[in-house]
């Protein structure tokens, strides 16, 4: 994805860029239902695959309860050894801080959108 590309896909999603060293007091002051913590690597070709079916169905991926952070882990290693990463694309999904999954590699489009849509529709747990 060259850098065009790039700027175009950041553009379509309301998507926050984050860092290791802040995520904690992001996920902490969050008014979302749901983040969705998207870590990617440049000139990495499944991340390409994954933003690229995300700009071609954009409306599918925005969700008026979803916040979208982002990091390239190329450029903060932090985040990549927080998270035990072993590859590019994964998605880390939390709820007021909380930690509610993860996935790895790009499913496809559709799994993608059902496994958000079966996270917001979880009951939130008290405690």
């Amino acid at each position: 994805m060259n850098e065009a590309t790039f700027t175009e896909f950041v553009l379509a999603f309301p998507m926050r860029r984050t860092s290791s060293a802040a995520l904690d007091s992001e996920l902490a002051a969050s008014s979302a239902s749901l983040d969705i913590l998207f870590l990617w690597g440049r000139d990495c070709v499944n991340c390409d695959v994954a933003k690229a079916a995300m700009l071609a169905a954009s409306s599918r991926f925005r969700w008026p309860d979803v916040r979208w952070l982002h990091t390239n882990v190329y450029n903060d290693p932090d985040m990549a050894t927080r998270f035990g990463l072993h590859g590019v694309p994964t998605f880390f999904v939390f709820r007021k801080g909380r930690k509610l999954g993860r996935i790895t590699e790009w499913p496809g489009a559709d799994a993608f959108v059902a496994a958000i849509d079966q996270l917001r529709l979880q009951p939130i747990r008290q405690g």
